[in-house]
């Protein structure tokens, strides 16, 4: 009979078996691709000491194929809660040392118990995912398991955040989950996502493509956006998902944690009188009108590298987290296309749903227009940017910096869109189309009939001045209301956090409804 001491022990055992995953040499092996273990990376995530791991000891239950001599406490995930700079989350993390971290019904299980606490606690899920895909041995019980986890993806979005870790493959079925939350972080070695592989694609299309090209992290990063984040190592990923952590609440009916500020609230930038040239057709970097005015330039970008025409990202103001969406004009005159488009409307979306507060920075000629951009469905991908900023109720600030013309003005936050307070720079222009444009169009006839170059040269001068005064200028649009005032560039940062202060306990609420029915 045993007594209290042996089963102590026994307990310590079956603890040291659970955490050595898939053995010493699997471990040695996955180590040697440059890669940290399924708890390796738990510890690295969260807070020292933090780590409370549950199902430690459950099995999977299949007896074919000889699984019934491969069974690991645990079977190959990690999970539990901890915390990040104090607060709660859930995490789970696939463990690739057992049976390539394919899924199980068990697995699946463990997974889903986790994200029902998430969500029943109001705290972020973080998903580690390196997986080989769905155990093959357990066939449609795999695959179940696959939904569960899908569904409970699915009614967790918009009530707790929810990241994807990417750290291996993630192959097949599997990709649905990362690409059913909120941000996926990638990294450049060892980490890859697809539908099919190399040898399928070979086979049914018969093209010749490597792991890297057809799901490596800078493909999803450049091409597909896919990826929200790209992290050189391991540790770097895990550092960059703290910070994130750091700009979100931690549900739906929480706001973002508010840090003290020691970045002076009315800090005067007289650069940025200068920054944007007179001419309208001349590139600058939109980024360093961001830098100049949040606090501590600090600002975390999200697919930076993904529809460059357009910028979004986490700031703070004054303390307070701000999403940052932003036309750049140094990358297709900062151009809204299909891409830029989904990416902003994506990222409005979650800042609405999380209560994070929003500032647009508009400086955009219109929309890119040709066959390729109709064919691939400018005009709903355009919709989407509009319907993300009118359905949004959180505080939201536009500041117009330089040209905001026709569909495209009205897309980025415009005073009908419910843009609360809405700013504009002296320079800037607000109109149907630009002045050379316009006076090609109102003055068509007129142009015609005028033979000599130099004399037409100066009417068309003489005419896009009277346009820009008279249709184009900020005041205008001013004097409509549709500008709420006209600052000097400046004094930004002062007016965008006086305003942000203001908007506190701005209460708006949207008709009652089971869903919308946004143009996807």
């Amino acid at each position: 009979m045993e007594n209290n001491q042996d089963k102590l022990q026994k307990l310590i055992e079956k603890r040291k078996q659970a955490i050595a995953g898939g053995g010493d040499a699997a471990v040695e092996k996955h180590h040697g691709k440059g890669s940290y273990t399924a708890r390796e990376r738990i510890n690295k995530l969260l807070d020292e000491g933090s780590f409370e791991e549950v199902d430690m000891f459950l099995t999977h239950r299949c007896t074919d194929f000889g699984m019934e001599k491969k069974m690991f406490l645990g079977d190959g995930v990690a999970v539990g809660s901890g915390t990040i700079d104090g607060r709660l989350v859930f995490v789970f993390a696939q463990d690739a040392t057992v049976i390539g971290g394919s899924l199980s019904e068990t697995m699946a299980q463990k997974i889903c118990k986790v994200m029902d606490m998430a969500v029943k606690l109001g705290a972020p899920i973080i998903g580690l995912n390196d997986s080989g895909g769905a155990r093959i041995q357990e066939g449609a019980c795999a695959l179940a398991g696959y939904a569960e986890i899908f569904e409970r993806n699915i009614l967790a979005s918009g009530v707790v955040p929810q990241i994807s870790v990417i750290f291996g493959p993630c192959a097949g079925g599997a990709v649905y989950s990362p690409a059913l939350t909120d941000f996926i972080m990638m990294t450049e070695q060892n980490s890859y996502m697809f539908i099919t592989g190399p040898k399928v694609v070979k086979s049914v299309t018969g093209e010749d493509v490597t792991v890297e090209q057809l799901g490596g992290a800078r493909v999803h990063a450049t091409k597909s956006g896919v990826t929200h984040f790209v992290a050189a190592t391991e540790d770097e990923a895990l550092a960059e998902v703290r910070r994130l952590i750091s700009f979100i609440p931690q549900n739906n009916m929480e706001e973002a944690p508010r840090l003290e500020c020691h970045d002076a609230v009315d800090r005067i930038e007289d650069a940025l009188n200068d920054l944007v040239p007179a001419d309208p057709n001349k590139p600058y970097n939109m980024k360093d009108i961001i830098n100049l005015i949040v606090d501590n330039g600090d600002f975390m970008e999200v697919q930076k590298d993904y529809a460059k025409n357009i910028i979004c990202g986490f700031a703070r103001f004054n303390g307070r987290s701000t999403g940052i969406i932003a036309n750049q004009p140094s990358w297709i005159a900062g151009v809204l296309d299909c891409d830029a488009s989904r990416k902003a409307a994506r990222f409005v979306r979650f800042c609405d749903a999380f209560n994070i507060q929003i500032l647009t920075l508009v400086d955009v000629p219109g929309f890119l227009c040709g066959t390729g951009q109709e064919y691939a469905g400018i005009i709903d991908h355009g919709a989407k940017l509009m319907f993300a900023f009118g359905e949004a109720t959180v505080p939201k600030v536009t500041v117009t910096i330089r040209k905001s013309y026709g569909g495209s003005h009205i897309v980025m936050s415009c005073k009908q869109l419910r843009g609360d307070l809405c700013y504009s720079w002296p320079n800037a222009e607000i109109a149907v189309m630009g002045a050379s444009g316009a006076v090609g169009v109102l003055y068509a006839k007129a142009l015609k009939a005028i033979e000599d170059p130099e004399e037409r040269k100066a009417f068309i001068a003489e005419k896009e001045a009277e346009y820009k005064d008279k249709f184009a200028s900020p005041y205008q649009a001013a004097n409509r209301g549709y500008i709420d005032d006209v600052i000097e560039p400046r004094n930004t940062r002062l007016r965008i956090i006086k305003a942000f202060e203001q908007l506190q306990t701005k209460k708006v609420t949207n008709p009652l409804k089971k869903h919308c029915n946004i143009p996807l």
